[in-house]
C-alpha cells in the first residue's frame, strides 16, 4: 500500500510540474509523457505546440509518428498471425513470399521471421528501405547493397536494419492476402479499440486533424504538416499517381512503413504498454507474449551495430522487435533510467523526434513519451539516448532519474 501511495504522489507531482504557468511558445518542443501500470494510464506532461502554424497545443490524445516503436507494434500483428496458425516464426520466409529470399553470400542459410524480427537476418539498409509504389520489394532485395557479405543469417551478429520490417510486412500480406495497413487495423488497432494507423491509412478524420507536426531542431517542418487533409499513405515515384487499386499484397511490404510509420497518441500507446504489462490481457496469450522479450541477441562489446553502422551501445539486448534495457554488459550504454532496473520496450528516432515505450516487467509500471525538434548532436551524458530524453526522465522524477 505504501508503494502504491508513493507512486500516486510521484505521478501527481509530475502532473503538477507539467502544468505550464505561461502560454506555450513555438520555441518549446512538443513533448508528451504518459505513465501506465497494470491498472490504468495517467497523462503526466503535455507541453509545446502540435502545430506551430496554428498555435494548437499538444495533448496526450494527439497522434504522432512514433518512429521505430512501430516495429514492436508490427511484431504484435505477427504474433496474432502465429496464434492463428497462419505464420511460423522459424519457417523459411521464402515459402510465404513465393520466391527465394537469400543472402547471395550465404545461399544455403534460410531467413526466418525470428531472424528478421531480431535484426539477425544479415539484411542492411545499404540499398534503402523506402520502396515506392510500383517497385517490388523483390527487385530491391536483388541489390547486393541490401546484404551483409560477411555475417550470415542466424549468427550472433546484430545489425539494426529497417529493411527487415518491409520483408516482415510482405510475409504478412502474402500469408493473408491483405494489405498491411488494413491487416494491422484488423489484428491490432480494432481489437484494442485504438484510433491508430500506419501512414495515416485507417485513422479517423478527427485523428488526422489532430496530427502532431514534426519539426527539426532548426524549426523546419520534417513530417506530417497535414493541415487536416489525409495524405497519400504510400511513397510515390516522381510523377506517379496515388492509386493503390492495382497493388497486389506481398509485392511491396515497404509501402506503409512498418518500420516506423505508426501514428498513435501517447494515451493509446500507453494502453498498449498496459496490455504488455498485464501479460497479454486477452489480446495475446501469455505464452505468445513471452516470445517478445526472450533474448535473441546480447551485446558482447563487438557483435552489433546500430542503424547508422556505428556501435553506440544503445542496443544491448534484443528479443523479437523488443529492446531490453538495464542489463549491462561490455560496451552497453542504455542507462536512460538511473535505477539500473531491467526494462522492456522500444525506442524511436526519426525526423527530429525521440520516443520511447518502457516498462518494468516485475512491477508493471511504465512510461511512454515523445519529444520533438531534437538536435541529433544533442547527445546524452549518461547513455546513448539523447540529452532531451535524459532531461525528460529527470524532470518527471524530480531530478533523480529513478522511475518508481
Amino acid at each position: 500500500m505504501r508503494c502504491l501511495m508513493s507512486l500516486a504522489l510521484l505521478l501527481c507531482a509530475a502532473t503538477a510540474r507539467a502544468a505550464p504557468d505561461a502560454p506555450a511558445s513555438s520555441a518549446v518542443p512538443a513533448t508528451v509523457a504518459v505513465a501506465f501500470d497494470r491498472h490504468g494510464v495517467r497523462p503526466l506532461l503535455a507541453e509545446g505546440l502540435a502545430d506551430r502554424a496554428t498555435g494548437r497545443r499538444v495533448t496526450a490524445d494527439d497522434p504522432v509518428r512514433v518512429a521505430s516503436i512501430s516495429k514492436l507494434i508490427t511484431a504484435l500483428g505477427v504474433l496474432r498471425l502465429v496464434e492463428a496458425g497462419q505464420l511460423e516464426l522459424d519457417r523459411d520466409v521464402s515459402a510465404y513470399l513465393g520466391w527465394p529470399l537469400r543472402n547471395p553470400a550465404f545461399p544455403d542459410r534460410p531467413i526466418t521471421l525470428r531472424l528478421l524480427l531480431s535484426h539477425r537476418s544479415s539484411l542492411t539498409d545499404g540499398a534503402d528501405y523506402l520502396v515506392p509504389l510500383g517497385e517490388t520489394l523483390r527487385s530491391r532485395l536483388a541489390d547486393p547493397r541490401a546484404w551483409d557479405p560477411v555475417h550470415p543469417p542466424g549468427s550472433d551478429w546484430f545489425h539494426y536494419t529497417n529493411l527487415n520490417f518491409p520483408v516482415i510486412a510482405a510475409v504478412m500480406e502474402r500469408a493473408t492476402g491483405e494489405r498491411f495497413d488494413r491487416l494491422m487495423t484488423r489484428l491490432v488497432f480494432a481489437p484494442l479499440r485504438l484510433d491508430a494507423c500506419f501512414n495515416w491509412s485507417g485513422c479517423s478524420p478527427a485523428a488526422v486533424r489532430r496530427a502532431v507536426v514534426l519539426y527539426r531542431a532548426g524549426g523546419e517542418v520534417a513530417r506530417d504538416d497535414l493541415r487536416g487533409a489525409r495524405p497519400c499513405p504510400v511513397g510515390l515515384a516522381d510523377g506517379a499517381a496515388c492509386d493503390l487499386a492495382p497493388y497486389r499484397p506481398g509485392d511491396n511490404g515497404a509501402l506503409f512503413s512498418p518500420q516506423g510509420g505508426l501514428r498513435i497518441a501517447m494515451r493509446g500507446l500507453a494502453r498498449i504498454g498496459r496490455m504488455l504489462a498485464r501479460g497479454g490481457d486477452g489480446f495475446l496469450s501469455p505464452q505468445s507474449l513471452a516470445l517478445l522479450p526472450a533474448p535473441q541477441w546480447r551485446l558482447n562489446g563487438s557483435n552489433g551495430l546500430d542503424e547508422d553502422g556505428t556501435a553506440t551501445g544503445l542496443f544491448c539486448a534484443y528479443g523479437l522487435a523488443l529492446q531490453r534495457l538495464g542489463e549491462g554488459g561490455p560496451g552497453c550504454h542504455d542507462g536512460l533510467f538511473r535505477d539500473g532496473r531491467a526494462r522492456l520496450g522500444h525506442s524511436g528516432d526519426a525526423y527530429g523526434l525521440r520516443s520511447g515505450l518502457w516498462f518494468d516487467p516485475l512491477s508493471g509500471r511504465g512510461l511512454v513519451y515523445f519529444t520533438t525538434a531534437v538536435d541529433p548532436a544533442d547527445r546524452g551524458r549518461r547513455s546513448a539516448f539523447s540529452a532531451p530524453e535524459e532531461r525528460l526522465i529527470d524532470r518527471l522524477t524530480g531530478g533523480t532519474g529513478v522511475w518508481p
